[in-house]
């Protein structure tokens, strides 16, 4: 058994100099909801909508007799486009925002620098099937309006928002007018809305005009320009044209 225990205890160090080191690099997005839930989870081989930010890291693994100074190299480029470089950086981190639609793919290299009469430098990967690709896709853009509300409080379609399904939309303004040309609200949050009121008021019964000026990660610009009834059961809009209701 001593002898057994002898020989594992020599063959330790030529063990751990046989090690070589690697990396396990992760994207991990984050989105926002529309309530302004944060959603987070492995990017590699999902669905996404701009805009969101992803955070690759590295997770390297060096064994002893390498260096901790490693060189990193994440590039990110189209898939259908291999050979346009879109982004290069030496971090061991890399943070970056999208707002753009297709398919990406995500490559990290590095190399290890050896301690001097221990180990060589190693560069990873080694190989074709050495590659650890993170690749996902971001969808293209969509965005509709409904036809109207009814703001009567009973939590159904009491407030004018976009459509659920909406995708990709990197920048958004809406704005509500009545049949004089008088705005009454305006936003510029996807996720917000107009709750068919002014001045704290529903207004009254009737149509109202819905201009929403837009852009999808896709390039897309949505130029929107809709009628919207109103239809809430209630005539609180009662008074004249400078209070934002239409008569």
């Amino acid at each position: 058994m001593k002898h057994i225990l002898f020989l594992f205890l020599a063959l330790l160090p030529y063990f751990a100099w046989a090690q070589v080191p690697t990396v396990d690099p992760v994207g991990t997005y984050y989105n926002t909801d529309e309530e302004g839930n944060e959603d987070t989870g492995d990017v590699n081989g999902t669905v996404q909508s701009v805009p969101f930010r992803v955070v690759f890291t590295a997770n390297p693994t060096i064994p002893e007799g390498y260096k901790s100074q490693v060189w990193y190299e994440w590039t990110l480029w189209k898939a259908d486009e291999p050979g346009n470089i879109l982004l290069r950086r030496n971090d061991e981190t890399l943070e970056y925002d999208f707002r753009e639609s297709g398919s990406f793919v995500v490559q990290l290299r590095a190399i290890f620098y050896g301690e001097e009469g221990v180990n060589e430098d190693y560069e990873f990967p080694q190989d074709d099937e050495d590659k650890k690709l993170i690749t996902f896709t971001v969808s293209e853009s969509k965005l509709d309006f409904p036809n109207g509300i009814s703001p009567n409080g009973d939590q159904h379609n009491d407030e004018l928002k976009p459509k659920d399904g909406y995708k990709s939309i990197v920048s958004f303004h809406a704005a509500v007018f009545n049949r004089w040309g008088q705005k009454l609200y305006s936003w510029d949050d996807i996720h917000g809305s107009w709750d068919g009121k002014y001045k704290g008021k529903v207004v009254k019964d009737g149509v109202y005009f819905l201009v929403v000026s837009a852009k999808g990660g896709d390039g897309i610009n949505y130029n929107i320009k809709k009628a919207i009834n109103v239809i809430s059961g209630y005539n609180n809009g009662e008074g004249t044209s400078d209070e934002g209701v239409s008569q």
